[in-house]
């Protein structure tokens, strides 16, 4: 008799989706995803029915309604092969994932290129998943090619206006040396006239004549 007391773990969730939605995709019941899993779990397919409908299921509303749809494909394959066979018609031979994955260049889902097998609904599926993740990281890439195609224009514009202010800096650099040397040069040649009237000026003697006017002597 299955008893077992222990809290359900995140691996024992995942097997209990997992065994659901491939029960549910193949067109079985729930029923016998439940005592497949209380099978492998040591619990009763009851207890996990109430685990499924109560705490997993919310988790994977989305997946299961995709394994509804994906039954519901299946069945509707599966009775068109049915009335091919009734009404005996000419059946060509289906290709192969492999040569359908070679005309779109994509991976082959098929274990081996030897193998040859014809075309499930499970490999349909597993093509579609392929082309989309194959699609959808394409587009990722593109777009991250975009944005650095973008950043690095950015990086070149900021580039090409730091050269231009760093050349107008040289310039003004250049203006102001220019202009320096220019009042040095000014200052020079004004302290040169301040000591030569300075000279001048103590070389000169004055006396006074004889109606009290000063003049100027020559040492």
């Amino acid at each position: 008799m299955k008893q077992r007391q222990d809290a359900w773990t995140e691996e024992d969730d995942l097997l209990l989706a997992e065994t659901v939605l491939r029960h549910v995709r193949e067109g079985s019941t729930q029923l016998n995803a439940f005592e497949e899993v209380g099978d492998k779990l040591n619990r009763t397919s009851a207890a996990c029915g109430f685990r499924w409908n109560a705490v997993v299921r919310r988790r994977y509303e989305q997946a299961l309604q995709l394994a509804k749809r994906q039954r519901k494909e299946r069945q509707r394959l599966l009775g068109k092969q049915q009335a091919v066979r009734k009404k005996r018609l000419y059946n060509p031979p289906v290709p192969s994932l492999e040569e359908i994955g070679e005309i779109v260049q994509l991976p082959a889902v098929v274990p081996s290129a030897n193998e040859t097998s014809p075309m499930t609904l499970d490999h349909v599926i597993t093509f579609l998943q392929t082309f989309k993740t194959v699609h959808r990281d394409h587009e990722s890439l593109v777009k991250e090619n975009e944005r650095l195609r973008k950043e690095n224009e950015e990086i070149r514009a900021k580039n090409n206006e730091l050269e231009k202010k760093i050349a107008k800096l040289e310039e003004n650099s250049s203006t102001i040396q220019e202009d320096y040397e220019t009042l040095v040069r000014i200052i020079n040649r004004a302290r040169k006239l301040v000591l030569q009237e300075e000279e001048e000026r103590q070389a000169l003697k004055f006396r006074m004549d004889q109606n009290g006017n000063l003049e100027k002597i020559a040492e």
